[in-house]
């Protein structure tokens, strides 16, 4: 062996030296559910590795998923946008915070229509995806889209397959504006939908839409960015037509009356205020209020004590919004009693 190759081992162990008691002091967490935190959460999880050696291995299975596996108890933290009710938090000796909040759009496929360039009003949403407005020529359409050539298209609307967050808070909008979809369809993380097609995950919606033209589907912000995908204007409560930005997610999130949100359960669908986004919510992780593994329990606790507290710049980068300081304080408090006590 000659001079140069002892001397790269000698370089290797020493560089391993240094290295391996980050690798063994590393404690690793594992969580399941929403689509809608993965990337933020992945991101997350490589910058607190880097920072405080907690590994995350977190699997974006849909919000009914998450809420399945924590409910047994097979991962360490559950993940889903639409909040769990009281009665369900409480038989599964569960506790509900906060993480960040989001938008969810409409994106579509109509030939020589550009980002943002249509308008629908809540109405038209409704009525599209219960099936009654059939073309995207109807007049109805016409009447707000002044100058917009509307191809004489059928309008195909599509929706998620699988138990779905985005899809409780895209039907919690419909139910808030449309007292027909209320009655009927309802709102949830699953339901008969009256038209359209299914596909599974963001990925999923997307795909089918960018192949079906005169299509309609509805996304997380972040995956419609991402994707460069073709979003649409939507009328908000003060009548003012708003296209999806990070602007107006906050204009909406501004709004939150976290005070009375029990279970941190905050409503943020159909804001008032001229700027803001119609379809806004915050997303939540689900963790044992009777942790049989405290320390494992601790680890989940720092891991988002550090996102809290370092994570900010990486979710408004992504087109979340941060909480509150006085939220996440609350949220971490609300993590660490079971621990204390």
């Amino acid at each position: 062996m000659g001079p140069g190759i002892k001397a790269s081992i000698a370089l290797i162990a020493y560089i391993l030296m240094f290295l391996m008691p980050v690798v063994a002091s590393a404690q690793r967490i594992t969580g399941a559910g929403a689509t809608f935190p993965a990337p933020l959460y992945l991101q997350w999880g490589e910058a607190a590795y880097r920072a405080i050696g907690i590994e995350l291995d977190y699997r974006a299975i849909g919000s009914a998923g998450g809420q399945e596996q924590i409910l047994n108890r097979t991962v360490d933290f559950g993940a889903s946008d639409a909040p769990m009710d009281a009665a369900t938090l409480e038989q599964g000796h569960l506790l509900q915070v906060p993480t960040v909040m989001g938008a969810v759009v409409g994106i579509i496929n109509l030939p020589g229509i550009a980002a943002d360039e249509l308008k629908l009003s809540e109405t038209l949403v409704a009525d599209i995806y219960a099936g009654t407005i059939k073309r995207w020529n109807d007049p109805r359409i016409a009447e707000v889209n002044p100058g917009l050539k509307l191809p004489d298209l059928a309008i195909t609307p599509i929706h998620r397959a699988e138990g779905s967050g985005t899809t409780f808070v895209w039907t919690s909008y419909l139910s808030a504006v449309s007292p027909q979809w209320r009655t009927t369809a309802g709102a949830a993380t699953s339901i008969h939908w009256p038209a359209g097609k299914g596909a599974r995950g963001n990925e999923g919606v997307a795909a089918v839409v960018r192949k079906t033209t005169g299509s309609i589907g509805y996304v997380e912000s972040v995956y419609a960015s991402a994707n460069n995908l073709t979003t649409i204007q939507l009328r908000n409560k003060s009548g003012h037509y708003v296209a999806p930005s990070v602007a107006a997610f906050e204009a909406a999130a501004a709004q939150a009356d976290w005070l009375e949100a029990k279970n941190f359960a905050v409503n943020i669908i159909n804001m008032p205020g001229e700027a803001s986004w119609p379809i806004v919510s915050a997303t939540f992780i689900l963790l044992p209020g009777d942790p049989q593994e405290p320390k494992q329990q601790a680890n989940v606790v720092k891991f988002f004590n550090w996102a809290y507290n370092n994570g900010a710049e990486i979710a408004a980068n992504l087109h979340y919004v941060p909480l509150p300081r006085t939220v996440r304080d609350a949220a971490l408090a609300a993590m660490d009693r079971p621990i204390k006590n």
